[in-house]
């Protein structure tokens, strides 16, 4: 998969920009606060609809203006399309070739992105919630039946909470209803259970030989924490032990939106004892190994953005982690110092010198 090219309108502290990409390696450099960094977010919302930096959209939007969009050719195996994204104070649009698109959900499984940013060891600090986030974005740009999967969940775990609340109020309310609620439940929990399990155990599969490879030692593993590695029967039974808990909060208090994961180096548990920089290594792993993952399952690489890489590591393991990206991955790299990159990547790459703005093409 690779971008041709992009087109921002009154994108963050872009007018108007078309450029072209490098179907290899794109090298994007300037100053701190020129706009660098605001480019492969670009990249990163036409493919997802949303940033990876702030969770609000309507400051991606220039100041002053109503709206804006961000634009993009995207080449996968030998089909050529064209996709949009246009925020504005109504909402978010989103297009394909001309062609209007009704769900996000539809969208968003269309182009693979994976990405790597200095504040990604947020994931190891942060709540489950963002861990969980994180699992749900990269496995729903492999399988687009996982996001429907999630949906139903999430639906009919809103309707057994609200039903737990009137059990609790009323206590005459069929508990009947509720074994049907609990039953559709885990249906679509043991589902996403296994979406879960098996892309972890995928990543693992990788996973210590990129880290060893690229820092020279190092036994890492991602660990999955779920209460759904049981039987069907077995849970439903869980449930039933739960009832009355579940009742006097109005929540139910197991399942997949309670699900976690830990990376584990040599035995030891990265959140509470590792370092800011092992926990940047590990994390850097991980998306290494979805680049392999995304070309096994679809059988084409994603793209890949490296956002300020060159101000966390040296140049002995950038070049270990270039090698390990076969040529036919898409990389685009930020940085703010165009002196630090080795002159073989220079030669191997497109280089983009970024200034408020404006963005220059210093050769190819």
């Amino acid at each position: 998969m690779k971008i041709r090219n992009l087109k921002l309108v009154n994108f963050r502290n872009y007018d108007n920009l078309a450029i072209a990409f490098n179907e290899g390696l794109n090298i994007i450099y300037g100053d701190n606060g020129t706009g660098k960094s605001n480019l492969v977010e670009a990249i990163y919302l036409l493919a997802l609809t949303k940033s990876f930096r702030i969770n609000n959209d309507k400051y991606l939007i220039q100041k002053g203006k109503s709206n804006a969009y961000v634009e993009g050719k995207i080449l996968k195996k030998d089909d050529l399309a064209n996709f949009k994204v246009e925020i504005s104070n109504e909402g978010k649009k989103v297009e394909i070739d001309n062609n209007k698109i009704k769900k996000i959900s539809e969208y968003v499984t269309k182009i693979q992105v994976v990405i790597f940013y200095p504040s990604n060891t947020e994931i190891i600090n942060s709540s489950p919630s963002e861990r969980r986030k994180v699992l749900n974005i990269e496995i729903s740009q492999i399988f687009k039946e996982y996001l429907i999967l999630l949906s139903n969940y999430n639906k009919i775990l809103k309707q057994r909470n609200a039903y737990l609340k009137q059990l609790y109020l009323y206590g005459n309310a069929s508990r009947q209803y509720l074994d049907i609620l609990t039953k559709k439940l885990v249906e679509y929990g043991k589902k996403i259970y296994k979406y879960r399990y098996e892309f972890i155990a995928q990543i693992n599969s990788y996973i210590t030989e990129i880290y060893q490879t690229i820092f020279g030692s190092g036994e890492l593993k991602v660990n999955y924490i779920s209460t759904y590695n049981k039987t069907e029967k077995e849970l439903l039974e869980v449930y039933r032990k739960y009832y009355s808990k579940e009742m006097a909060i109005g929540k139910t208090l197991i399942g997949p939106h309670h699900d976690d994961f830990e990376f584990i180096l040599d035995g030891h548990k990265l959140k509470e004892w590792g370092s800011q920089g092992q926990m940047k290594n590990a994390i850097l792993a991980m998306k290494i190994a979805e680049v392999r993952l995304i070309k096994d399952v679809l059988k084409y690489y994603p793209i890949l953005i490296l956002d300020d890489l060159f101000s966390e590591l040296d140049k002995k393991k950038i070049a270990n982690i270039l090698k390990l990206l076969n040529n036919e991955v898409q990389t685009f790299i930020t940085t703010t110092d165009i002196k630090s990159i080795p002159k073989n990547l220079i030669n191997e790459s497109r280089i983009y010198k970024v200034t408020n703005g404006k963005v220059e093409v210093k050769n190819g």
